[in-house]
């Protein structure tokens, strides 16, 4: 939409075709039905939250950034709000006001959009597009923006298709993978290093916790390679929330079998504090069970779960605890290790990692460097960032270059 709006703005006759029955069917999804437009934070710090070929964003964010990125969507007549961590969001929490404000500018703009169009195929001649095929039309065009995305959310048509084309008018496709997306875990690791099979404990699923750091290790090495800090959550399968989603992004094309996961559920103790803490709270409770002494520094559902990855019997009484069973508590408190099985998949993937080749794709005007009336935005590019709208923002920046340069550079031949 914002490519089809900013070619329109130069000038250039342009036809929307959507697979989908509406306009906007991914965007509608965004932000849990809010839509985190953009974030407006300074550019440094929007580089550093972009995962994949950062470089290759600075020429287009640096024409299209947040601001103008808000200037644009307040023009189309939607309010906006800043929120948390510079998240711009519409005034009314609605993502459909988002593409309402898209499509009044379409159609303000006199942009032919057909609907229920299922692209099948790009028709090639001398090395150049003449015409787009559908289930059932050909359209004649001068030139080709492919804004497809990538495979996250596939019911809301993206399947994938950009990639089939690329790859047939001889661009490279970087593997995809799912991002932004939870982990899948099958086993918890003792602190003495033996492995408890996830299913013999007890279920942790829909447990929250807040003010926690989680690292990605390497399996052998025990290297870090990652960490974040901050809140996470325990599901099904595993374990997602937002420092979970932010490192799936981080190891997305990395073996997730040659991963761990460590969760410090006290990062602001180190070992001697936390033992102290114990102490402090064992010595009013000595003739309580271990399993009802832990309520200050755990949420009630997690004490079985830890009890039993200690091996300290439930029913223990604090004043016969030993030395080496607190220090195994401190132990799995600050490293309560998960083997990583995989991440979940696209279909509950927030973005795809991978995608066409940005070394062949001009940076300047998303133009292929292989077929001269070829264009690409959005997340059909190997291009992915971290959440707090920086993808909605890289779709609105490349989509904008394209479009502003599309007409221009096929004047020109």
């Amino acid at each position: 939409m914002m490519c089809a709006i900013s070619a329109a703005e130069q000038g250039a006759d342009v036809t929307l075709l959507e697979k989908n029955e509406k306009l906007g069917k991914k965007l509608y999804i965004t932000g849990k039905g809010r839509c985190n437009i953009t974030n407006c934070t300074d550019f440094d710090d929007y580089m550093n939250n972009i995962v994949s070929n950062k470089k290759f964003m600075i020429s287009a964010l640096r024409e299209f950034d947040c601001n103008k990125c808000m200037a644009f969507f307040e023009g189309a007549g939607l309010p906006l709000k800043i929120e948390r961590g510079n998240r711009v969001f519409p005034v009314s929490d609605k993502s459909n006001d988002v593409i309402k404000a898209l499509e009044r500018r379409l159609k303000s703009l006199d942009v032919k959009i057909i609907l229920q169009q299922d692209v099948r195929d790009l028709v090639i001649e001398n090395n150049k597009i003449i015409s787009v095929v559908t289930d059932d039309k050909k359209y004649d065009c001068d030139a080709v923006a492919v804004c497809t995305g990538g495979k996250s959310y596939p019911l809301t048509g993206s399947t994938g298709d950009g990639y089939k084309w690329a790859e047939k008018l001889g661009h490279k496709i970087v593997p995809t993978y799912p991002a932004l997306c939870g982990f899948i875990t099958e086993n918890a690791i003792k602190y003495n290093g033996h492995i408890v099979k996830t299913a013999s404990l007890p279920r942790l699923q829909g447990l929250s916790l807040k003010n926690v750091s989680a690292k990605i290790l390497e399996k052998t090495s025990k290297k870090i390679l990652f960490e974040e800090f901050g809140e996470m959550l325990f599901t099904e399968r595993g374990v997602s929330g937002p420092i979970i989603l932010t490192l799936s992004s981080k190891i997305a094309r990395l073996q997730a079998n040659n991963l761990l996961l460590q969760i410090d559920l006290k990062p602001a103790l180190h070992d001697k504090q936390l033992d102290d803490r114990f102490l402090r709270d064992f010595s009013s409770m000595k003739n309580k069970m271990l399993k009802n002494s832990l309520d200050a520094l755990l949420p009630k559902s997690m004490i079985p779960y830890i009890i039993k990855i200690s091996d300290i019997p439930p029913e223990k009484e604090i004043n016969s605890l030993t030395k080496e069973e607190r220090q195994r508590l401190v132990g799995i408190f600050k490293n309560l290790l998960f083997e990583i099985k995989g991440s979940e998949s696209f279909d509950s993937a927030i973005i795809t990692s991978g995608g066409v080749d940005v070394k062949e794709i001009n940076p300047k005007n998303m133009q292929s460097k292989i077929v001269p009336n070829l264009y690409f935005a959005g997340e059909v590019l190997d291009v992915d960032a971290l959440t707090g709208g920086f993808n909605l923002q890289i779709a609105f920046a490349t989509g904008y270059a394209l479009g502003k340069h599309i007409n221009q550079n096929q004047n020109k031949e």
